[in-house]
């Protein structure tokens, strides 16, 4: 799927994936949240609590960026190749959490992100330079990154596992 190169094509990716996505977690409880891959531990669960976190950095990100601070992309002392070792303590902390507690916090991670691009015009999301901190991509790129694109890895991921424990 191209990348959206406005505000409308970001929101209309953002709501079909989320929908996608939520159509998938309907059928999910929470003795079926703790079920992973045969070929990867990580839960449904895991998956859910990662999702929320990173939309949780886009926004610090950019909150630090527009006060001025320094921003830690992706996070202080670690390097995109580091990810793993960065992401494995939230999938852990995400299988140690009830899962209507995660939906909930998914859910309003979702909401607080969407209000976010509607709040923001074209020049602010897709314009090169515009945020220091996003180097060589838009701000709308981080956010596709950190919305659509995730719900639809997670979309894809959580439907492998669904279809394996059946």
């Amino acid at each position: 799927m191209p990348a959206a190169k406005n505000k409308s094509e970001l929101l209309t990716a953002f709501d079909k994936d989320l929908a996608k996505l939520r159509k998938t977690l309907a059928v999910v409880g929470e003795e079926t949240s703790a079920l992973s891959s045969p070929d990867d531990a990580t839960t449904i669960k895991g998956i859910i609590a990662h999702r929320t976190h990173w939309m949780g950095m886009l926004h610090r990100w950019y909150e630090d960026g527009v006060a001025g601070r320094r921003v830690f992309v992706p996070a202080e002392g670690y390097k995109w190749n580091q990810l793993k070792a960065y992401n494995a303590p939230i999938y852990l902390e995400g299988n140690n959490t009830p899962w209507a507690e995660l939906l909930l916090n998914f859910e309003n991670a979702s909401e607080t992100l969407r209000t976010f691009i509607v709040s923001q015009d074209n020049h602010e999301l897709y314009t090169h330079g515009a945020h220091a901190w996003t180097g060589k991509w838009t701000l709308g790129r981080y956010i596709e990154a950190s919305g659509p694109s995730h719900f639809r890895s997670a979309n894809s991921y959580i439907r492998k596992i669904l279809r394996t424990a059946r």
